[in-house]
């Protein structure tokens, strides 16, 4: 192997690591806080609660308004989509003809499958591992500024007090803090414009709550709530649409549309994170799926470790 090559592994390999042993460092303290008697499952809804209402808008927001919109607009953004809807379609379909889901369920089953931790470790493993961030601005746009607010809707839809109607979808869609706080990180970057720093720096502060919020609640989860094998099948069938199906379907597009080499790589690990674990705290927001997205992301997050690093011995010196 020629010497730059050689690095270039290197380089993968050190990068996919650090990002998942950062991720895995915080979700031993939710464990170990749960363990010892200082966090219970009150405490679980709490972090999940303060995730999804105030930490993860004002992160979306400050991620948003700095994001390069330009970025998006490759046939990075093309794989992503294709990839993610396509796999996603495949998990709703057996979600809901074959385990018999109804329609929250079936979709927490289809963001198991096709939504990735694009943000606190795509975010690291872009610029780590593929030397550039702007490679998970497609994805992360593509998720933020389409699937989520999708998925938040039709979740909307099913819960008890929602009213009928494409009016009051469209009401639910404006009322939910995740979509907000997107959409005006979307409309500040697509301007130009940034808040001034009166506003911009507790807002910044507060986003940063929403990972490690996240990760401790899912730390909690993991030694206070039912142990993990239950549904052992329903789990393993959506692990393996995320760590291969999705992988495989963004290499066979990339390559279709001209890609190759490094960019080529790009695309594939992108589509190797894991699931994201803010489906987790959808998950426990909605009451749907709680134990099959917990482990769905247990499993994904420990196996995509190995299936990145042989994507960065396949691609990462190309």
């Amino acid at each position: 192997m020629p010497p730059s090559h050689a690095r270039c592994h290197h380089a993968s390999v050190l990068g996919a690591l650090q990002g998942f042993s950062t991720i895995a460092a915080v979700i031993s303290v939710g464990f170990v806080l749960a363990h010892v008697g200082v966090l219970g499952m009150e405490a679980r809804n709490i972090l999940a609660d303060l995730a999804f209402f105030v930490a993860s808008p004002a992160l979306l927001l400050v991620v948003l308004s700095k994001a390069p919109v330009s970025a998006v607009l490759s046939w990075g953004l093309v794989v992503a989509a294709g990839g993610a809807l396509l796999v996603m379609a495949i998990a709703a379909a057996i979600a809901h003809w074959r385990w018999g889901m109804g329609l929250g369920e079936t979709v927490l089953a289809a963001l198991c499958s096709g939504y990735v931790n694009s943000g606190n470790l795509g975010l690291p493993i872009a610029l780590y591992v593929l030397g550039d961030i702007t490679y998970a601005a497609p994805v992360l746009l593509l998720q933020l500024l389409v699937l989520t607010p999708v998925s938040m809707t039709v979740l909307d839809s099913q819960l008890p007090f929602a009213k009928p109607g494409v009016m009051s979808r469209v009401a639910g869609l404006l009322r939910n803090p995740i979509t907000v706080g997107a959409l005006i990180g979307l409309v500040l970057s697509v301007t130009g414009r940034q808040l001034p720093s009166a506003l911009l720096d507790p807002i910044t502060l507060i986003g940063n709550l929403a990972v490690p919020c996240m990760l401790i609640a899912f730390g909690v989860a993991l030694r206070l709530g039912q142990r993990p094998g239950k549904d052992l099948g329903r789990v393993a069938t959506l692990s393996g649409l995320k760590l291969v199906g999705q992988p495989v379907i963004a290499a066979s597009l990339g390559a279709a549309l001209g890609l190759r080499g490094h960019e080529l790589f790009a695309v594939v690990v992108m589509a190797a994170l894991p699931t994201a674990q803010n489906i987790f705290t959808y998950s426990l927001r909605y009451d749907r799926g709680v134990y099959l997205t917990r482990d769905t992301i247990f499993v994904t997050t420990l196996a995509s470790a190995p299936v990145i690093l042989v994507a960065a011995l396949v691609f990462g010196g190309a």
